[in-house]
């Protein structure tokens, strides 16, 4: 199909969606890389109004974002029927090892997610995945993807909207109304960026407040720019963007909680630090133009005059969706035992969206294997009592 444009940088992984989805419905498409086409940058600008990628152009279509349910109105095709033997929620390191798993064993399996990589994808760099010294974010979902379609695990780019137990199955459902029957479902959700909450921010997402540095970073080149947020996503986003922003300031509204080579590597290299400080305010129309912050122990307030906020402020739960259909704890994380195993039957889960305390892709990645492994035994069970003659 002709005309399609998409505006995208080198390293965003809403972008890669953007393009997989592409090719996989056999679109033809134009590519821009709008972080080293400075006049493309421009132009996207003009047509969207964001600072952010990816941007999908056709005709007078504008698709800000990967916007699953809309691409799929424009240039999708109907899902195959069927039952599966499980259907995964999720294609971060928790849902691709499971998918691994479950091919493995011969189950017909099916990823459901409206991004692949999570937040794994949006890390500059990881220092600590066994295998590897040192590797982007990037780099490593790609090896994790890449995988897990060698075994023929199938990949549906979608957001899911609801599970439920219907008669013998589970339905998963949709944004773009597309239903997936399954024996087990294996919850691999992971987490989402919290927000500020503040008055406009809504609107300025995207024109100058990014929730993910790896994608729109380079469309700050030479203009002054702040980080929210104390842990390591946070102070590696300031000091990658040293490297292109003209300035670059880290709001911490307590203390640094990241690994100290990060500190001394940040100061380092001129990153300025407001410790125990918080974002009050945002100003500008339509763009961020500066931001208001307040000291919290003497109540002082300065103006920041930066074209870019990065936030890095934690994550929360995305499983709203699930609704009542598992027990989730009081942080909205989904209880499980040493197993992987939740409150029903034939529905498992891993990854970060989970109460396993320690959120590291390592882990959730083992986590991903074991609720595999239990899901690929449950159904073994199933089958056993179905074999078992009436008395």
């Amino acid at each position: 199909m002709a005309g399609v444009k998409v505006y995208t940088t080198e390293n965003c992984p809403y972008c890669r969606m953007v393009r997989a989805f592409f090719r996989k419905h056999g679109v033809e498409y134009e590519a821009v890389d709008v972080g080293k086409d400075h006049e493309a940058a421009r132009e996207m600008i003009r047509l969207s109004g964001q600072r952010g990628v990816p941007v999908t152009v056709f005709g007078d279509e504008v698709i800000v974002g990967f916007d699953a349910k809309r691409l799929r109105e424009l240039f999708g095709t109907p899902v195959a029927g069927g039952v599966y033997d499980v259907v995964i929620v999720g294609a971060g390191p928790a849902g691709l090892t499971a998918a691994v798993y479950c091919a493995r064993k011969l189950m017909k399996t099916v990823v459901v997610a409206e991004n692949v990589g999570g937040q794994a994808a949006w890390s500059w760099t990881i220092e600590n995945y066994m295998g590897f010294a040192t590797i982007r974010g990037e780099d490593l979902i790609r090896k994790f993807e890449e995988q897990a379609r060698g075994f023929d695990a199938h990949l549906e780019i979608d957001s899911v909207r609801s599970v439920r137990k219907e008669g013998g199955v589970f339905v998963v459902r949709t944004a773009s109304e597309n239903t997936f029957n399954c024996r087990t479902v294996i919850l691999a959700p992971g987490k989402e960026p919290r927000t500020l909450g503040l008055p406009g921010e809504e609107r300025l997402m995207g024109r100058g407040i990014s929730i993910c540095a790896t994608c729109d970073a380079p469309l700050f080149r030479d203009r002054p720019i702040a980080v929210v947020g104390g842990g390591n996503a946070a102070v590696q986003t300031a000091i990658e963007m040293t490297k292109i922003a003209s300035s670059v300031a880290m709001i911490v509204r307590s203390d640094l909680r990241c690994d100290e080579v990060y500190v001394a590597r940040a100061k380092e290299l001129g990153v300025r630090i407001y410790l125990r400080h918080e974002v009050t305010a945002l100003h500008g129309e339509e763009a961020l133009a500066g931001i208001t912050i307040r000291d919290r122990d003497t109540g002082k307030e300065m103006s920041l005059d930066v074209a870019g906020l990065f936030l890095a402020i934690g994550l929360v739960p995305n499983t709203e969706f699930l609704g009542d259909l598992v027990a989730l704890n009081e942080q909205g994380e989904i209880i499980v035992d040493e197993n992987g195993l939740t409150s029903v039957a034939g529905v498992f889960a891993a990854g970060d969206a989970t109460c396993v305390r320690a959120k590291q892709i390592i882990v959730a990645a083992g986590e991903g294997a074991k609720a595999a492994i239990e899901a690929h035994e449950y159904l073994a069970g199933e089958e056993a009592k179905e074999r078992v003659p009436a008395a």
